[in-house]
């Protein structure tokens, strides 16, 4: 029986994946053209599925030699001499391991260079890749995998700089014979790399991989593919799930990110069904249950998310101030954080501002920053957890209660609001407060179209049930009344009757505490502050 997979490679005959096929032919057009490209893509996002994918594809028409630079130890990469015999090394183990088509004619060839007792250099290497691609019966397609194992390191720069030059020749003369196509994979994007590809006093620095083109193909996964996966899992299982909706809440909350997609239906499968019927887990419910335990985990990529912005304090200044202040981005190609950020899979460009990448990544990092704050022995979040208790009511929670305990507990703790309060003071302040009420139970995230200086809405999901809750600066009746009306659209969009709104007023003839509002066939209570 197939399984759900988040760690290496998926195996369509083994796990259960989303159709790679079409996706697939899309980068074979890039490969007949004798395109050399990059695929430049996030922590687990798939790309080396469908490297495989591809090269299985592609080896009708080709011989396809795909390696993994990892296979290339770090004292390989101290000179040209080392990488040289490295890289031919590691041809020739693949062959004889990995079954890739090097005839023995070219496998002699690379011995030879991996275990010559003097000095070899790049341009022995790249001699052999001559006499190799001219006289190959099929034409060669080079892959590489992970080669952020070497974005570091200048003889992996010289490197690049042979294959430009032989791809620049080939160009001039069509008749010189090279790589096919060559495709480089990793996080970082190679075309970004500068190094020095001149010997003359006045080096100038170009990118030694500028000849790559764009690789535009998007990699994320559909809501229909996901619902086709779905489909597949539900054929072997028989739960009774609705794979059109739980497709599309996947989708909702992950973008299409590979490993989230996969993980979230390995949590079902594998941990939420333990602990309710399988037709249950297949449910809202169950997804809920399956983001919690998501959410809670130390995974690999969530490791390596919070260690980016660890290692760099701009990026997460930048994340923050887009989270728990409502800054909004432009965004701009050519700022380094941003293309550092987008690397790194935390951040997307929506209609030219800068978006935090999913609604699972932003839940984590708004877990992540409000933690640093607890961490502070924050007044609100230990206020929120001591009376969490009283909130919870037959299973549903009483909303207005918060806010009413929230309303008096900021009084205490802060007084009167002042001119310079900002609204995500607000915002941090009552995230606090209702984290740890609902922690262990249900989820909450912040509705992104709506997040700005002056308004956010709140989605909280507790065992099921959804509570809309708009947090916003009082601007007088006029915008009130907008903020209510956009809240009763909202409230349709959900299918709930009742909604809640927080309100953060400077008026001082304002009504402090929570009132009880009719707007058409809705109900929203208001507290005001």
């Amino acid at each position: 029986m197939k399984q759900f997979n988040t760690t290496g490679l998926c195996i369509s005959s083994e796990h259960y994946m989303v159709d790679l096929a079409e996706r697939v032919e899309e980068i074979r057009k890039l490969v007949d053209e004798g395109k050399h490209f990059t695929i430049s893509r996030p922590r687990q996002y798939g790309k080396t599925t469908v490297l495989t994918a591809l090269a299985s594809l592609l080896s009708d028409q080709y011989d396809v030699i795909s390696i993994d630079f990892q296979d290339i130890t770090y004292a390989d990469f101290e000179n040209e001499n080392e990488f040289t015999k490295g890289l031919s090394q590691l041809l020739c183990d693949m062959r004889d391991n990995m079954d890739i088509p090097i005839s023995n004619q070219y496998f002699t060839q690379f011995h030879d260079l991996a275990c010559r007792s003097d000095r070899v250099e790049l341009n022995d290497l790249f001699r052999a890749f001559d006499k190799w691609c001219k006289e190959n019966q099929k034409p060669i397609v080079l892959i590489i995998d992970e080669v952020d194992t070497a974005t570091n390191n200048q003889v992996f720069l010289d490197f690049l700089a042979q294959l430009r030059s032989n791809y620049l020749k080939r160009q001039r003369n069509p008749k010189y014979k090279t790589f096919q196509s060559i495709i480089l994979a990793g996080v970082t994007d190679v075309t970004q790399l500068k190094g020095k590809i001149r010997s003359e006093e006045d080096e100038k620095e170009n990118s030694p991989w500028n000849i790559a083109a764009d690789f535009t193909i998007d990699m994320s996964l559909s809501e229909t593919g996901i619902k086709e996966m779905l489909d597949e899992y539900e054929a072997d299982h028989h739960t009774g799930m609705n794979t059109e909706a739980i497709a599309k809440s996947i989708r909702e909350y992950t973008n299409g990110y590979p490993f989230l997609v996969s993980r979230i239906c390995q949590l079902i499968d594998e941990t939420v069904s333990k602990t309710m019927k399988l037709s249950e887990a297949w449910t809202n419910r169950g997804f809920d249950e399956a983001l919690k335990l998501l959410l809670s985990e130390n995974n690999s990529l969530f490791q390596s998310l919070t260690k980016n912005l660890n290692n760099f304090p701009g990026l997460k200044a930048s994340v923050r101030s887009i989270l728990m202040e409502g800054t909004k981005l432009t965004w701009n190609a050519q700022q380094d954080s941003m293309v550092r950020m987008q690397m790194y899979g935390m951040i997307k460009n929506e209609h030219n501002t800068v978006r935090v990448a999913n609604r699972v990544f932003e839940t984590m990092l708004y877990n992540l920053f409000l933690s640093d704050e607890e961490l502070k022995r924050n007044v609100f979040a230990r206020e929120g957890d001591f009376a969490k208790n009283q909130f919870v009511m037959e299973g549903k929670l009483n909303i207005r209660l918060i806010l009413e305990r929230f309303i008096v507990t900021y009084t205490q703790v802060c007084g009167p609001l002042k001119e310079h309060f900002k609204e995500k003071d607000g915002r941090e302040q009552f995230l606090l407060y209702l984290k740890p009420i609902i922690n262990g139970t249900g989820n909450y995230y912040i509705e992104s179209q709506t997040r700005d200086q002056t308004r956010t809405d709140v989605i909280v999901d507790y065992l099921g049930q959804q509570y809309i809750i708009e947090l916003k600066i009082w601007h007088g009746e006029r915008y009130n009344a907008e903020g209510e009306r956009q809240l009763r659209e909202y409230l349709d969009y959900w299918n709930l009757d009742t909604g809640y709104m927080l309100s953060f007023n400077f008026n001082k003839k304002k009504e402090q505490g929570v009132r009880r509002i009719q707007i058409g066939n809705k109900v929203v209570y208001e507290g005001t502050v």
